[in-house]
């Protein structure tokens, strides 16, 4: 009995055991945070994308050339900048989980408000475009947060087609 209790045999597993197991705890963690940055950049440089989308095709973006500069349509509505933003979900971030909001805010950039023209459409030069996109994001190892975060950018410019 007294040789098993000064016994040392096995220590240096129990160990290595413990060790492991807050090295790969630590390993998983970092990689589940560095989604989540990754999740949070894409979804500031979606914001941006797709307002210089917004801006650089108003809907007098026309023409025969304008076939040949995008496979996407050249108005910039709704649908389009959506559609247009969608397309940049990364692996891992589903496209139908990312979430665009277009609006115009009704006035141009020194605050006078032009009445409803700015309002509705990108067509009018120098009116404001903000989009806001949206994407839920959840840790996957169980000892970070279990709720389901938003992460979210909005992105404003001057339309200048």
């Amino acid at each position: 009995m007294r040789r098993a209790v000064g016994d040392d045999r096995g220590d240096s597993m129990v160990e290595f055991a413990i060790a492991t197991l807050i090295m790969l705890t630590a390993i998983f963690g970092i990689m589940d945070c560095s989604r989540a940055l990754f999740v949070y950049h894409f979804v500031s440089y979606a914001s941006e994308e797709g307002t210089r989308y917004a801006v650089v095709r108003g809907s007098e973006f026309s023409g025969t050339s304008c076939s040949t500069v995008s496979t996407y349509s050249c108005d910039a509505t709704s649908t389009n900048i959506q559609s247009f933003v969608r397309n940049f979900s990364p692996p891992g971030v589903p496209s139908t989980s990312v979430t665009v909001t277009t609006t115009w805010p009704g006035t141009e950039p020194n605050g006078t408000n032009p009445g409803s023209t700015c309002s509705t459409t990108a067509s009018i030069d120098g009116c404001l475009i903000k989009v806001q996109v949206s994407v839920p994001f959840q840790f996957v190892l169980s000892f970070l947060p279990h709720t389901a975060m938003t992460f979210s950018a909005t992105s404003e410019a001057v339309v200048e087609q």
